[in-house]
């Protein structure tokens, strides 16, 4: 058994025993390592990282994690025949850290694909040593159809990136394969939304990026481990809400990171704000708990339409962490 196999096993064994834990009485601090733990990246392994997949990232100290933007900048999309700006939703990326216990490290990506151009990343990812999580839409309406593919592994932070590197290398998600991004001639998110309006609502800072205007909100409330790391926002483990058009005429389209009691709840909190459920899945395989991730559109005021993000975001935490059934 190669080494990257034992050590994906093991981790996994631990999962499990943390899954376990409050069935055996065992304190929730003596189970879950504590937040903000992790071993930081050092500067070598930063550049090991970069020089591998030809382009630079971002560090968050934070989290100890480092992750490389894969935009589809190739792509023009069109949702419900009006074209949206790729970082509304069409940006993958890369992010590797080291796992708690500092012996090795996690890789986790999320890829846009062309459909035609799935099944052939696949490939690409177990020739390399990778594997895939979740496979799935995020948007209903868009031209082309394009699918989310996530992949991930352990091992050192240079071997992650130098595997993930010769996985994408024939795609066009590759830095090398995509056209220079341009930067738009119009005005920026800034000037399309009323920022202090919308940050009123959600409760949040978000992040202007290009024409878009983006939240990302982590769940401070869980510690959620997977293959031995702790899963934080810059890895994955986030709700998000993007707004492009302008603050008239908006699109939104987002995510919601939710514990399984937490479902119906916030679907029944978007569909009473009339934003549209549009996806229902997983990203991740051996996350402990089990999260559930939410995709959804729509189209408003922008103001109207950060009320649904916002009314979703305060489902979150409310509803515990067993399930619980309406009877019949």
């Amino acid at each position: 058994m190669s080494h990257q196999k034992l050590s994906r096993r093991q981790a996994l064994r631990a999962t499990a025993f943390l899954g376990t834990a409050a069935f055996i009485n065992i304190p929730a601090t003596a189970a879950l390592p504590a937040k903000g733990k992790t071993p930081p990246l050092s500067a070598t392994e930063i550049s090991a990282i970069e020089t591998a997949l030809g382009k630079k990232g971002t560090y968050k100290e934070a989290e100890a994690t480092h992750t490389t933007p894969l935009p589809r900048n190739d792509l023009k999309v069109t949702v419900k025949g009006q074209p949206v700006p790729i970082p509304f939703g069409f940006g993958g990326w890369v992010s590797i850290k080291k796992t708690v216990d500092g012996n090795s490290a996690v890789l986790m990506s999320d890829t846009v694909l062309l459909q035609e151009e799935v099944n052939a990343l696949i490939s690409a990812a177990h020739a390399n040593g990778l594997e895939v999580s979740a496979i799935h839409n995020h948007f209903f309406y868009e031209e082309p159809r394009i699918f989310y593919m996530h992949l991930h592994g352990m091992g050192s932070p240079a071997g992650l990136a130098k595997k993930y590197a010769a996985t994408i290398r024939q795609s066009k998600i590759s830095p090398a394969n995509q056209p220079p991004a341009i930067a738009p001639a119009g005005p920026t998110g800034k000037e399309n939304f009323d920022l202090p309006a919308l940050d009123a609502i959600v409760k949040y800072t978000g992040t202007v990026n290009g024409p878009t205007y983006k939240y990302t909100v982590g769940r401070a409330d869980l510690t959620i481990m997977a293959m031995g790391a702790e899963m934080t926002p810059s890895i994955g483990l986030n709700s998000w809400a993007s707004f492009a058009g302008d603050k008239n005429q908006a699109h939104i389209a987002g995510d919601i990171a939710m514990l399984e009691p937490e479902v119906n709840a916030v679907i029944k909190a978007l569909r009473q704000n009339n934003l549209e459920v549009v996806a229902l899945h997983h990203h991740m395989l051996g996350d402990d708990p089990h999260i559930i991730f939410l995709h959804y559109y729509g189209q408003g005021p922008a103001t109207t339409l950060a009320q649904g993000f916002r009314a979703a975001l305060n489902e979150l935490g409310k509803h515990g962490k067993a399930m619980s059934h309406l009877k019949h």
